[in-house]
């Protein structure tokens, strides 16, 4: 039995980590985890998996959670997170919560010595120095949920670091992948949300349509498989049936396939180094797909991936900078304030304006956060 902590359980990710565990309630038990403002599916989760640990965002919703369930405790905040991070029943946390709030939970998770299931690209990119750090100082397991990076590490198992040519992540290409720069001058919100072939959350939809996700996993793979950004590739896939690929220097490629549903990622990073059946997945018909098509990555059309690379090799601080600006903007253009070109325009001018800090203490990473979000505010 693995017993479960999960930031993010009423998310996206949280919520398909759950139908995991629900498909193998021999195999997993849920004992911790933190939510966010759905409240009422929340409650729904407590009746169903009855975990003994929950963060909520504030206090008000602790104390009324506290009297409609009296078998659970229940905390709230920041702190909250952290707990739920670190309690001591669970051995492998889920961090599938969503932005740079995640990064202090998981760094105390690893020095809890806790197996670290990673689906919040902001800890990897903000402080990717600093988990990986943690995770050889603690001799943790840090396995990878994003479909990508799970595919680049089910394709090197039994493979030599030594013998990588390079890395290539596969991208769908969002919702605007076969629109001009033009077009994207009078996109709605609607359309921007609306994504070809994943259902994920409103923040990671729309980073799927600026690049900006797949920019975030190119610094997530750099830290996650110690591979320098020149030998990182992206290659526009629309069917999101190859996850991404491993190329080696005797030209071999191995490359990991599926039907697109991130239930199977996640799994595989709970079950690892084993693998359990999945029946309600669907199969992937090769015969029925037909055909598959890759085309090479337009960096002058998805400025925000080339702002990642860029970002990456600079180095420091810079990455933290651009996650929050991207992050800052983002919510902006959700909230009706601006349009979906200044996303980019923003993040530009946040990176611009900032001189990088090499090798920055996450005191340092959690105020440039700060301070960035708050320039982004300026400029709105």
């Amino acid at each position: 039995m693995k017993y479960i902590s999960l930031l993010g359980a009423t998310g996206s990710i949280g919520t398909q980590t759950l139908d995991v565990i629900k498909e193998h309630p021999n195999e997993f038990t849920l004992v911790a985890m933190s939510v966010g403002r759905n409240i009422n599916l929340a409650r729904t989760i407590i009746s169903q998996f009855s975990p003994k640990l929950v963060s909520v965002l504030e206090k008000s919703t602790c104390e009324t959670l506290k009297v409609e369930f009296p078998d659970t405790t229940f905390t709230y905040g920041e702190e909250g997170l952290t707990e739920v991070a670190v309690f001591d029943q669970a051995n492998i946390l889920v961090n599938a919560v969503l932005g740079s709030v995640g990064l202090f939970p998981t760094l105390q998770a690893i020095a809890a010595k806790k197996t670290i299931a990673i689906a919040n690209k902001e800890t990897l990119v903000t402080a990717g120095h600093l988990v990986m750090d943690a995770v050889k100082k603690n001799g943790v397991e840090l396995l990878p949920v994003d479909s990508e990076h799970s595919a680049i590490f089910q394709a090197l198992q039994g493979e030599k670091a030594k013998n990588i040519e390079r890395l290539i992540l596969t991208a769908s290409g969002g919702s605007f992948r076969d629109r001009t720069r033009e077009d994207l001058e009078t996109v709605t919100l609607d359309e921007a949300l609306a994504h070809p072939n994943w259902s994920m959350g409103a923040k990671i939809t729309i980073d799927s349509a600026t690049m900006m996700n797949k920019g975030l996993e190119v610094i997530e793979a750099h830290w996650l498989f110690s591979v320098p950004y020149e030998k990182i590739g992206v290659l526009l896939h629309k069917e999101s049936i190859i996850h991404s690929m491993v190329e080696f220097h005797d030209s071999s490629i191995i490359a990991q396939l599926g039907s697109p549903d991130m239930r199977v990622p996640i799994q595989f990073a709970l079950t690892y180094p084993d693998r359990l059946p999945f029946p309600s997945a669907k199969r992937l018909n090769l015969a029925q797909v037909g055909q598959l098509h890759f085309t090479e990555m337009d960096f002058e059309r998805f400025r925000c991936l080339q702002f990642a690379y860029e970002a990456g090799k600079i180095g420091g601080t810079m990455p933290t900078v651009m996650n929050a600006a991207n992050e800052a903007a983002v919510s902006a253009f959700l909230d009706g304030k601006i349009k979906f070109l200044q996303i980019e325009d923003l993040i530009e001018k946040a990176l611009t304006a900032h001189q990088s800090i090499k090798n920055p203490s996450l005191e340092t990473i959690q105020e440039i956060d700060k301070e960035t979000r708050h320039y982004i505010k300026t400029l709105l």
